[in-house]
């Protein structure tokens, strides 16, 4: 799965040179982020080449209001054409997107019951920018239109399996991404495009527990802190 990611590059030209972008547009306060949480925007590539900010978590057809009920953040590649919510979308390249990032953040689980997971921000080929395969809509709610994305999963790779099962489809070449976006490329073809990422170009590593609260932001959620010292103890 992938509840947090990262986006820290802040330059915008960096963007359209990767993507084939227009520089001015894209979306500033999708820039500079360690700790991107789910309902907050993102930056996406979509059909065209056009670069916008989409909220996380893809709101249903059926929403009367935001964050009132089911509004997945991932979506099982497996499954796709088996779930009414995302068989249209990955059948349509228009709903095919691009969600740019530079990492992403997996909890290990605690080795007792009340302790504290431990976080790994998980890089591709050293920390370049790469994209997830999105899926994205429009639609109207409480009288504002609303574009919203899911991040596809698929299962994890060596490098990621002993953290979590899953893990993000990251979209393994610049050739891969202009094939998802493709209007020619049909539903059964998407998928194949959705592979687990080779482990070599895969590294993880320790987070600052930090990240693990919504909202904090910080080049420091990459770092992990040195341990606090013991309290020294003073004759009086």
């Amino acid at each position: 799965m992938c509840g947090r990611f990262t986006e820290t590059k802040v330059d915008p030209g960096l963007i359209a040179d990767r993507f084939g972008v227009l520089e001015s547009a894209v979306p500033a306060e999708t820039l500079g982020r360690f700790n991107v949480c789910p309902t907050e925007p993102v930056l996406a590539v979509c059909g065209g080449g056009e670069a916008r900010a989409l909220r996380w978590g893809l709101v249903p057809p059926w929403a009367r209001k935001l964050a009132a009920g089911y509004e997945p953040i991932n979506a099982r590649s497996e499954t796709l054409l088996e779930k009414r919510s995302f068989s249209p979308l990955i059948a349509c390249a228009a709903n095919r997107c691009l969600v740019v990032a530079d990492g992403w953040y997996e909890w290990l689980a605690p080795e007792r019951p009340r302790g504290d997971r431990i976080p790994f921000r998980y890089t591709v080929d050293g920390g370049e920018l790469f994209a997830f395969a999105g899926l994205w809509d429009e639609r109207r709610v409480g009288g504002e239109r609303i574009a919203s994305v899911t991040i596809l999963t698929t299962t994890a790779n060596g490098i990621c399996m002993p953290v979590h099962d899953r893990m993000p489809c990251v979209l393994g070449s610049p050739e891969a991404e202009a094939a998802w976006l493709a209007p020619e490329v049909d539903a059964q073809a998407a998928l194949e495009l959705l592979l687990a990422l080779e482990d070599p170009r895969t590294t993880a590593a320790p987070a600052n527990p930090a990240v693990n609260r919504a909202g904090v932001e910080g080049p420091e959620l990459l770092v992990v802190p040195p341990p606090e010292e013991p309290a020294q103890l003073r004759l009086v």
